[in-house]
């Protein structure tokens, strides 16, 4: 046992060991726990993570000021440099202040699905730029990493070895049987879940659950679970603070099941967990669920399982609200929005590198709804991306589009602006911890150009900007790019000075009738309350009844913390103009 080990052991508690014990012990037996454990010891102090360890998690630090940035690490790019620095120039130059932590989305050697099919977890794509360039970034913002835990590449080391026979690779790819009874399996696409592979064995099905070249990992495998733990330590000592674990509702298979959501799913995230509160107790665990409600917040666990969690279905409903002028919806979903566990919270987002996803409203809208939602977005010139259900039809699974175009109104632009920013306020003003998607910030319309090019529908969000275009483009102020991201970074920098907005504080929603939306953030030491208030209309709306919020502007007047404007209603009634969002603070 090395001599970091041995200290570290020291500050294990008794009741994380048995946690981890009892962990591993459930995924891989009670006669390989005790082996496996003390394996666990040793990774203590690789690549320097680990020494100087402390007792328990430490997630102190969070604050109204965490903001995060998602974004490829080529989304902005410049001839003869690196993007990772390009980008990193473009955040210092522009975004500090307004954004703490950048997620930056797989930048690892890929094969498809814009960097998901990972080759090679531990290098950095070469035409992205170096590790150094990571460093770099890591020196000025907080950073987001991807595991892509469910899936790797089939051009990846791993997959060649698993089709050479080859340890440790042949023992790391989920096989099926193709005469099993697989109609349960949740699908998330409409492609074959099986695949078949020539290997140095003959010809074996190989599990993809999301595209052939996409191959499926085989969790059973503990040599799998200790590869991913070196690659968190890798990653962690590279500047990562929030480990973003990517499809991992799939990540374990058992016949006769759905294969989603399962126990031993849940269990490795607890033990990931357990692991990284000993190695480096500041990191946040976030998972990517992109299913209905209750099944997301299951990855809360008892507060033992990811520190956070997508608040999935906002995107969907705060967008269907928006364009049926009703806030109907979201305000019922929100009032019974319970809150999280203690020390756990929502990421609140409208729009990520994927498509806004539609399964999360199940439960919330009628079948219908969804199905008018989805040729709506197709009118805007946006695309519907389907998957298979077990009776074999087919149903909506996610909009592809951008947020920005879903919401514009080409015969009224500046009615669609203000229907954009009244969207992005009220996702910034919930409990929670904000992300903001590169091209929101921009308000980037669909990538239409793009999209011709590749044929695939995601790549209408995902467009790459020149330096010099966005340049020239955000410092002529009359642009909707340009209103847009002047607003989005203005806003951010005065929500980081409001500890109402704190991911902790207190969140009351309001019935202020189906056209206003609105909801009281209070922090936690009572000190501040702010007064959101958004109109879902394309006139003026008045909150009603006024009475709702008396009670924190009795004399009727209060100041506009977006506009930083006065406002005083004595006597009359409050207006909202057209997809107006306020945020009002006691005058």
């Amino acid at each position: 046992m090395s001599y970091f080990t041995q200290n570290a052991v020291k500050h294990i508690s008794g009741t994380r060991l048995k946690l981890l014990r009892r962990r591993l012990a459930k995924l891989y037996g009670m006669d390989r726990a005790d082996r496996l454990l003390d394996r666990m010891y040793q990774m203590i102090g690789r690549y320097g993570v680990g020494v100087g360890l402390s007792s328990g998690s430490n997630l102190s630090g969070l604050n109204q000021q965490d903001v995060v940035l998602i974004t490829y690490a080529d989304m902005v790019q410049s001839e003869d440099r690196a993007p990772l620095d390009v980008l990193r120039e473009f955040c210092s130059q522009r975004l500090k202040g307004a954004v703490s932590t950048v997620h930056l989305l797989p930048f690892y050697p890929w094969t498809s699905d814009d960097g998901f099919s990972v080759v090679d977890y531990r290098q950095v794509h070469t035409d992205y730029g170096k590790w150094s360039d990571v460093e770099n970034f890591a020196s000025e913002f907080q950073l987001m990493f991807d595991l892509v835990l469910n899936h790797c590449s089939s051009k990846s080391p791993w997959f060649r070895e698993f089709v050479s026979g080859v340890e440790p690779g042949m023992n790391y790819i989920m096989e099926g049987d193709p005469q099993a009874d697989l109609s349960s399996v949740v699908r998330p696409r409409s492609t074959p879940l099986l695949t078949p592979y020539q290997t140095r064995g003959g010809e074996k099905m190989v599990w993809t659950t999301f595209s052939a070249d996409q191959v499926d990992l085989d969790w059973t495998c503990p040599d799998l679970l200790f590869e991913f733990l070196d690659i968190i330590l890798f990653y962690l000592s590279m500047g990562c603070r929030i480990l973003r674990l990517d499809a991992v509702a799939f990540l374990w298979k058992k016949m006769e099941t759905n294969c989603l959501h399962l126990p031993e799913t849940h269990e490795v995230i607890k033990l990931i967990r357990n692991f990284v509160e000993v190695v480096a107790p500041e990191t946040i665990l976030l998972t990517e669920t992109n299913v209905p409600h209750e099944e997301n917040i299951s990855y809360f666990g008892k507060g033992d399982e990811a520190h956070a969690v997508y608040q999935f279905s906002l995107p969907p409903l705060l967008l269907h609200g928006l364009l049926r002028g009703t806030s109907k919806h979201l305000r019922e979903w929100a009032t019974q929005l319970a809150p999280p566990p203690k020390g756990c919270h929502f990421l609140n987002f409208t729009a990520s590198h994927d498509g806004v996803g539609v399964r999360p409203l199940e439960g919330i809208l009628p079948q219908k709804e969804v199905l008018s939602l989805a040729d709506e977005i197709e009118k805007k010139g946006g695309k519907v991306s389907m998957r298979s259900m077990p009776d074999g039809s087919q149903s909506p699974y996610e909009l592809n589009v951008t947020y920005y175009s879903a919401l514009s109104e080409p015969d009224n632009p500046e009615l669609g602006e203000a229907r954009f920013i009244c969207s992005q306020a009220l996702a910034l003003s919930l409990q929670g911890i904000p992300a903001v998607y590169f091209h929101s910030l921009c308000a980037t319309p669909n990538d239409q150009a793009g999209f011709s090019e590749t044929g695939r529908a995601r790549t209408l969000n995902r467009k790459k900007w020149q330096l010099s275009e966005l340049d020239s483009v955000l410092n002529k102020k009359n642009t909707t790019s340009a209103k847009v991201f002047d607003w989005y970074v203005t806003t951010l920098r005065k929500r980081a000075s409001a500890p109402a907005f704190h991911p902790d504080a207190s969140q009351e929603v309001l019935d202020l009738g189906n056209e206003v939306f609105g909801l009281v953030r209070s922090s936690t030491d009572e000190q501040q309350s702010i007064v959101c208030l958004y109109n879902f209309s394309s006139q003026p709306k008045s909150p009603k009844p006024l009475d709702k919020i008396k009670h924190w502007f009795p004399a009727c007047q209060a100041k506009d913390l977006i506009s930083g404007g006065e406002i005083d209603w004595a006597g009359k009634e409050l207006v909202l103009r057209p997809y107006q969002a306020l945020w009002l603070i006691p005058h």
